[in-house]
């Protein structure tokens, strides 16, 4: 059974957001994702200060099995990226909920709105069952 945070909001694209401060999140790829993808590699991440649109890609996930595209869950602009994955991609495989975050992304618009498109993550574990 895959682990599945529950102060997070999740996509179905196996993405998960968690609230920073005011209208800024961390996005990350989930536990099921990480699992499913096997040793990663490398992570290819968007410019700090690029505007993104909800589920567009934002970057892509190397792993010894695939490339995987890493989509945005919300809308917003990059503020900060996770740098410490150009040395150990592997984070994401050890640590996706904490070392392993991908981005931080202030959100334009009201923030409950974006996480209402998301599952819970009761939603979610329901959602890895089906």
């Amino acid at each position: 059974m895959s682990n599945v945070k529950e102060n997070r909001w999740y996509s179905k694209d196996h993405e998960w957001v968690e609230k920073v401060s005011g209208n800024v999140v961390r996005i990350g790829i989930s536990d099921f994702a990480q699992h499913q993808l096997g040793d990663i590699v490398f992570v290819e991440l968007p410019d700090e200060g690029t505007e993104v649109k909800a589920e567009e890609t934002i970057g892509t996930i190397e792993s010894v099995k695939t490339v995987s595209d890493l989509f945005s869950p919300v809308g917003g602009q990059i503020m900060k990226i996770n740098s410490n994955l150009n040395d150990e991609p592997e984070l994401v495989n050890s640590e996706p909920y904490e070392g392993g975050w991908m981005a931080e992304i202030e959100v334009q618009g009201e923030l409950d709105e974006h996480l209402s498109t998301l599952l819970s993550a009761e939603q979610y574990e329901k959602f890895l069952e089906e």
